[in-house]
């Protein structure tokens, strides 16, 4: 099926292997991941995680095979939808949201598609979001965490600028703000203060606006521990470069910190 574009929600395709089946949803943003996002589903299937939780691939136009249908079918993949509009992470991530809404979940998970977090973690998240918590942060800097062979440039721009600058902004104490692995309730998203799907979130600008909005607006916001692990050599699975992506980071970090990101 396709979804044409309307305000503040890309154009996408929808393929849906199964209806909705859980109260929630994970909520997967990729584009030509490879093998990292069968392994990510592979221990997603083995610790059962499809029984917390639907699982949907959020792609930005793959065309490496990796979101072959009859995999991610074996893999216990709910629904693949595929982005076919402008925009990067920002537009994929408005792109589920906005669906998963109109699907009526409770609350969204997200989480990468690199296979470098725990997505063993995601029941844990779910619990915090049925405790009454709009934001839950994973960290794999608070105690029971882990951060695994982090490259020494991010774990130092993520705990010495990016994390107190979002701390500040959001006034309540964060430690890992650049990790999109987090949870919000549909509550959060749908407040009228908040309106996620605007069409200024085209790359990393919502994982920063929504990780201060919630607790701006009065709302509970919590960190949880998760792990992060960088391989131990060859290539850095990220898609930000060095020099350009860093700051586009910074640039988007200090502008929601000024409120350019707020509805007017």
């Amino acid at each position: 099926m396709i979804y044409e574009r309307q305000e503040g929600v890309p154009r996408f395709s929808c393929t849906e292997y199964a209806g909705k089946t859980r109260d929630y949803v994970v909520l997967i943003p990729i584009i030509n991941e490879g093998d990292r996002i069968h392994k990510e589903l592979r221990r997603a299937k083995k610790h059962r995680i499809s029984q917390y939780a639907d699982i949907v691939i959020c792609d930005g136009g793959s065309t490496d095979g990796c979101t072959e249908e009859g995999r991610l079918r074996r893999l216990e993949v709910n629904t693949l939808l595929v982005k076919q509009d402008e925009g990067r992470q920002g537009a994929q991530l408005r792109m589920g949201i906005w669906w998963a809404l109109q699907r009526g979940y409770k609350g969204i998970v997200t989480i990468d598609g690199n296979n470098k977090d725990s997505i063993e973690d995601v029941p844990r998240f779910i619990e915090k979001l049925e405790e009454g918590y709009d934001l839950v942060q994973g960290s794999r800097f608070v105690p029971g965490g882990k951060a695994v062979n982090t490259p020494l440039l991010r774990a130092v721009s993520v705990r010495l600028i990016h994390a107190p600058v979002i701390s500040l902004t959001a006034h309540q104490h964060f430690t890992d703000t650049t990790n999109a692995y987090r949870a919000y309730s549909a509550r959060y998203l749908q407040h009228p203060d908040v309106q996620p799907l605007r069409d200024v979130f085209m790359t990393y600008e919502l994982l920063a606006y929504l990780s201060v909005r919630a607790t701006q607006l009065g709302l509970k916001a919590c960190e949880i521990p998760v792990t992060r692990a960088y391989p131990p050599k060859g290539k850095t699975p990220t898609k930000i470069s060095f020099f350009k992506g860093n700051a586009d980071l910074m640039r988007i970090l200090f502008k929601n910190a000024r409120g350019d990101y707020a509805p007017r």
